[in-house]
């Protein structure tokens, strides 16, 4: 099984015809997820690759392709429409790749998609990929297989390293799940552990996080207080300094609720193993799932 995405998943890409969004648009089709339709006003009646219709609107996408998922590649000052538009149209799971969207846009974004429920992912990640059934986003499909372990992560490029050491060494994962680091984002930690606690097929859990604010935090304590599933962590920025931005619009420490060993501690204390290195994830699973 899998969680948010599956087999059946049928989806939308708005900003199909641009430079990014055609290009994993391509490795979605190659790697077989069902792409049923894309968004580009202004070019609707037109086809992506000779096989793919293209609609001027979400709504219109969604009445004739009865499409249930969209992926949002399209510039930042036109995403939080293009989140909210697809929200409007019934989209029940939206993820946005799009980086560099103005936290106060995401304050009217993410009680408007709320309000009709559908979750969002997102913005500024790299989306998400049930291995062997569906990728929807931009997490390589070569460096993932199918297997027993479900992932979500803070950090695009160590969901990559992580689950790549994962499967060298044989452990295969349910769903990889990137909720991005922007200060607001439309699916937390708490989501996505849930999620892998409801389904079948996970057996545990990897999470990674990083420096700023206190999801982490949170999260550990959820795990302590309502999973029976193992999980593991790891913290990025270990060495960052206080007060200094470090890659994501979140990751900033500001206080010491933010600090990497902060976080570090309340995995510990709430029952999460917690991995010094990335590659240290792998024996900490072995361990966890004897």
């Amino acid at each position: 099984m899998s969680v948010f995405i599956d087999s059946d998943t049928r989806l939308l890409i708005q900003g199909i015809t641009g430079r990014d969004g055609s290009f994993h648009a391509r490795q979605m089709i190659e790697y077989g997820t069902k792409v049923v339709g894309g968004v580009t006003p202004g070019k609707g009646g037109q086809k992506f690759e000779d096989s793919v219709p293209i609609f001027n609107t979400v709504a219109g996408a969604v009445r004739e392709t009865e499409a249930n998922a969209t992926v949002i590649y399209v510039p930042p000052p036109f995403a939080a429409d293009a989140m909210m538009e697809a929200a409007d149209a019934g989209v029940s799971f939206i993820v946005c790749i799009t980086e560099g969207v103005p936290v106060l846009d995401m304050t009217r974004v993410y009680p408007f998609v709320k309000e009709r429920g559908s979750r969002l992912l997102g913005p500024n990640c790299p989306g998400l990929i049930s291995p062997g059934q569906s990728k929807v986003g931009i997490i390589p499909g070569r460096i993932c297989t199918p297997g027993p372990v479900g992932l979500v992560s803070r950090s695009g490029t160590l969901t990559y390293e992580v689950v790549y050491q994962m499967t060298r060494a044989n452990i295969g994962q349910t769903t990889c799940v990137g909720i991005g680091g922007d200060p607001i984002n439309g699916t937390n930690f708490i989501d996505c552990l849930d999620a892998f606690e409801k389904d079948s097929a996970t057996q545990a859990v990897v999470m990674i996080g990083e420096i700023g604010g206190t999801d982490e935090q949170e999260a550990a304590r959820f795990v302590k207080e309502k999973m029976t599933k193992p999980v593991v962590g790891f913290i990025a920025g270990q060495t960052a300094p206080p007060g200094r931005r470090m890659g994501h619009a979140g990751a900033i420490i500001s206080g010491s609720a933010g600090t990497a060993a902060e976080k570090m501690q309340a995995f510990e204390e709430n029952g999460v193993g917690v991995a010094k290195r990335p590659i240290d994830v792998v024996e900490l699973l072995k361990r966890a799932m004897r």
